[in-house]
């Protein structure tokens, strides 16, 4: 009874700012800009805040007259071990309990509740994040501060896009604006920043996204200059490219940055899945027990430990051995993994520029002791290499290339940069599909593609969404006639029938646009048959969303017919891409609903069946004799039986494993448990089957 107050309270305030907004007579774009500009005024001081609290604590971990490095250096071996050990045993505790979304380096995070949850972001995730990042960090953890600030800024964005109740476009667009800004104040680069949120958060390039996100990067930069000063992250000596030959090496750069992101991203979900699957101890300890894997690793490179940015500095004014500049890149693959496997919490942005630094360091030394009159010194390639392995590791090519130049302000690197960057992402890619963002969501059975999670749309089916009131074009129907049937109708794609209603091909606007001028002459010259798009493969009932996208995509068209079946042809209605990008959204909001209840089945155990709805419920059952040994996709369980598996409970020697919203080639097994959701008469139905 004690919420209800509170929850009045938030209610009326959320009411009264919103007729504030009405008032003023806002439009949609200028309410969009307004609340992008306090988003990015919020993540500038959230950004801020966190780089003085990791200073503050960094300071007192490890305290001394010289710069961090130097006070790691010259502090005790065993408090090298121990600092770190303590972290953890902090960390560990305050994630596990809070919000264990905080785990890891944050953006998966972000990404996934762009995908699944509409840019729904709890509130908590921020304060929790931003405490959890800061002693990982703070007590030596070998990870960047930019992952924690990029999930606190869309956090921000996602509460404040909740606060005022807003559909599910405009709440994304506003945790793309929350993620800019905590790039742009945590590298001053609000170029990068912008460009981050539109490749990688948000996967698509949109008018409408863009000026908000924009603006919103633009205020946290402002923040940033305002409190830490207005100048390049790295200070790196002026560079020139000393001859065309030169790039040579850069193209062998990019191959050698590539080969290390696919090593990294590798190593890093390796450790993930040991300390997950393989290591049986209970998780809120698995940080201090990754904190003491650091602190042994660190008596011997005590570079490792932190951001590093002494060492990045180190690495690009050349002042570095090589062979050791050799062996940190893999010291810091080894540390970060670690950090992020054991459940730490942090980013790896400023890792992978570390590796591209010290990669650079020893390549580009290497490159001038040998070649000195046509290459530039070492300090030249650590900068170059630091893009390649950001573009290898994320996949974002055009973000690395924009946030190396921005920290260090110099043109002159763009040409290097770019062939560097390309090269890494292209081998990095035909090496592992994934960027290290999309690993960690495939990993848990969520793929994507064009903005989209693959395994929701190979659910929904073609039967469920297609619409049977369409406009048709006959087959003998005059170029006039076809003319008339545009202008009427809402379509830019129309199915064109035979007498017997049978598909003979599709006319888009495409085909008669360029026939326009000369219409009066074709009106009895040309029928619809004679112009025609002949060659688009109609759709079946039968065929998944996922498909259909694909077909859509192929023949840059935004609908496809609908055919009994591809020999009989019989047109039964259009599919759309909005009709598509609508079920998505209902079938995400209906898992939202069902997953707390089915967590409250599978995880708790409390009950065997859950009523969320008069006539529907959530059960665990046993699977049938007859699923066992077969994939759900084969079974067809949603379209035979009328239920949803949200997920599979498999009994192991360690305890029983989930599986949440399983990939459709999941095989069911004898030891397994369905959690289904449906109607009450259909699960009764499915108990049943032998």
């Amino acid at each position: 009874m004690k919420e209800f107050p509170f929850k009045n309270l938030y209610t009326r305030l959320t009411r009264r700012t919103l007729t504030l907004f009405e008032r003023a007579k806002l439009t949609e774009y200028t309410f969009m800009i307004v609340i992008a500009i306090v988003i990015g005024l919020l993540a500038g001081f959230a950004a801020v805040g966190i780089t003085s609290l990791i200073k503050l604590l960094s300071n007192l971990s490890f305290p001394g007259a010289g710069n961090l490095l130097e006070n790691i250096k010259d502090a005790p071996w065993y408090l090298k071990i121990l600092v770190p050990v303590i972290g953890g045993l902090i960390v560990g505790p305050i994630i596990y309990f809070l919000a264990p979304e905080a785990k890891g380096h944050g953006v998966p995070e972000v990404m996934q509740a762009i995908l699944l949850k509409g840019g729904k972001i709890r509130p908590r995730v921020a304060l929790v994040k931003a405490i959890a990042s800061t002693i990982t960090i703070g007590t030596g953890g070998s990870v960047g501060r930019e992952g924690p600030i990029i999930q606190i800024g869309s956090s921000l964005g996602s509460t404040i896009g909740q606060f005022f109740k807003l559909p599910s476009n405009r709440l994304k667009t506003l945790v793309g604006c929350g993620a800019a800004a905590g790039i742009a104040a945590a590298f001053n680069a609000p170029v990068a920043g912008a460009l981050f949120a539109m490749e990688i958060i948000l996967m698509e390039f949109t008018a409408a996204q863009f000026s908000p996100i924009v603006i919103s990067s633009v205020m946290a930069t402002v923040v940033s200059h305002s409190l830490e000063g207005d100048f390049a992250a790295f200070q790196v000596p002026a560079y020139s490219l000393v001859s065309p030959y030169e790039l040579i090496f850069y193209f062998i750069l990019g191959l050698i940055a590539g080969l290390v992101s696919f090593l990294f991203i590798k190593t890093l979900y390796y450790s993930e899945d040991f300390f997950e699957n393989r290591f049986p101890i209970p998780d809120y300890f698995k940080p201090a027990v990754g904190g003491f894997g650091l602190g042994m690793l660190a008596l011997y490179f005590p570079e490792i430990l932190g951001i590093g940015y002494n060492s990045m500095d180190d690495a690009l004014h050349g002042n570095m051995l090589w062979y050791f500049a050799f062996a940190l890149i893999f010291m810091k693959i080894l540390a970060t993994s670690v950090t992020l496997g054991s459940g730490g919490s942090g980013g790896i942005f400023a890792p992978s520029l570390f590796m591209g630094a010290t990669l650079g360091c020893f390549f580009g030394g290497f490159v001038h002791t040998y070649f000195p009159e046509i290459s530039a010194d070492a300090g030249a390639y650590a900068l170059v290499a630091m893009g390649g392995l950001v573009a290898g590791t994320t996949r974002a090519p055009i973000t690395a290339i924009i946030i190396v130049f921005e920290l260090t302000g110099n043109y002159h690197i763009i040409l290097p940069l770019m062939i560097t960057c390309i090269t890494s992402t292209i081998l990095s890619t035909k090496l592992s599909r994934e960027s290290i963002y999309t690993l960690k969501l495939l990993l848990r059975n969520i793929g994507i593609k064009e903005g989209a999670e693959i395994n929701i749309m190979k659910s929904i089916f073609v039967k469920e969404v297609y619409t049977n009131k369409y406009g048709s074009v006959f087959i003998t129907d005059n170029f006039q006639k076809v003319v008339n049937r545009f202008i009427s109708g809402r379509g830019v794609e129309f199915p064109v029938v035979d007498s017997h209603g049978r598909l003979h091909s599709v006319i888009s606007i495409n085909d008669i646009k360029e026939l326009l001028f000369d219409k009066d002459a074709l009106t009895n010259i040309l029928i619809a048959g004679d112009f025609s798009t002949k060659d688009i493969e109609a759709l079946t009932p039968d065929d998944n969303c996922e498909t259909a996208l694909d077909k859509m995509r192929y023949y840059n068209v935004a609908g496809i017919p609908v055919v009994d079946s591809l020999k009989s042809k019989k047109l039964l209605g259009m599919i759309w891409r909005k009709d598509i990008s609508d079920a998505y959204q209902e079938e995400i909001e209906r898992r939202e609903i069902t997953s707390s209840l089915a967590s409250k089945i599978t995880m708790r155990q409390e009950e065997t069946q859950v009523q969320f709805h008069e006539g529907y419920s959530i059960a665990e059952i046993a699977p049938p004799k007859s699923f066992i040994g077969r994939s759900i996709s084969s079974l067809n369980i949603r379209t035979k039986y009328g239920v949803d598996v949200l997920s599979i409970k498999t009994k192991e020697k360690r305890g029983d494993k989930i599986t949440a919203i399983p990939s459709p080639n999941y095989v069911i097994n004898e030891e397994d448990t369905l959690v289904v959701a449906g109607e009450i008469k259909n699960i009764n139905h499915l108990k049943t089957l032998d």
